[in-house]
């Protein structure tokens, strides 16, 4: 039986990359088998988190290519703290930035991204059986070049849904401050937050946030 190969990028060592223009690093730490591969291809569970505020393509590289020794150290925790998870809000969502953009910045433009709407629990998938009962309808998939416009059509999504429908997953990113993520990311050049949204679906018809929503229903678990 063929079987594929697992690369762990933090497996054996770890590499710095730079961090161009940022407020808390100049550099971030990350697996250095990322370094063997030329393009990156992004694929994202969006959903809530319960640092974040919400996890999407941005909190996925961010804190998934910093190693787990020493880069997601620097994302959470002072130096110095007992509390490894002492950084907070505005700060963290800077810090998980600077670390995604040292990644984008590596592989310029041989980086795509795709965002999976569904399943969307207030709750990060490293949580397991633990995490929060998903309410949130299921939305579809949103691919993009851009990592802002895929984080900001997501969350532009979710707030275009009904109240009932929306209110634990914006709960979850206000009370976080999770669209600090989104306003960085703009702040440091990493994207653009003014996007067309085409629906693939139907010959390719542009969209708002609103049509693309308009039909969700309320989330049902599969058998």
């Amino acid at each position: 039986m063929d079987v594929l190969p697992l690369d762990i990028m933090d497996e054996k060592e770890t590499a710095m990359l730079p961090v161009k223009g940022g407020k808390w690093f100049t550099e971030m730490s990350v697996g250095k088998d990322l370094l063997n591969y030329d393009s990156l291809f992004v694929l994202t569970h969006f959903k809530g988190h319960t640092q974040g505020g919400f996890g999407g393509s941005n909190k996925n590289i961010g804190i998934g290519c910093a190693d787990g020794r020493i880069g997601k150290a620097m994302i959470h925790t002072t130096p110095g703290s007992s509390d490894m998870w002492d950084i907070r809000k505005e700060e963290f969502m800077e810090r998980m930035t600077e670390s995604t953009k040292s990644v984008i910045d590596h592989f310029q433009n041989h980086i795509s991204y795709v965002n999976v709407m569904r399943n969307m629990s207030v709750s990060c998938d490293c949580e397991g059986t633990s995490a929060a009962p998903v309410v949130t309808p299921n939305v579809g998939i949103l691919a993009s070049l851009d990592i802002l416009a895929v984080d900001q059509a997501c969350v532009d999504l979710v707030y275009a849904m009904k109240e009932e429908d929306h209110h634990d997953l914006v709960e979850r990113i206000e009370s976080r401050h999770g669209l600090r993520q989104l306003s960085y990311m703009k702040e440091l050049g990493m994207g653009n937050d003014k996007y067309h949204l085409i629906d693939i679906d139907n010959g390719d018809k542009e969209i708002l946030p609103c049509d693309a929503v308009k039909h969700v229903v309320p989330f049902k678990a599969e058998d």
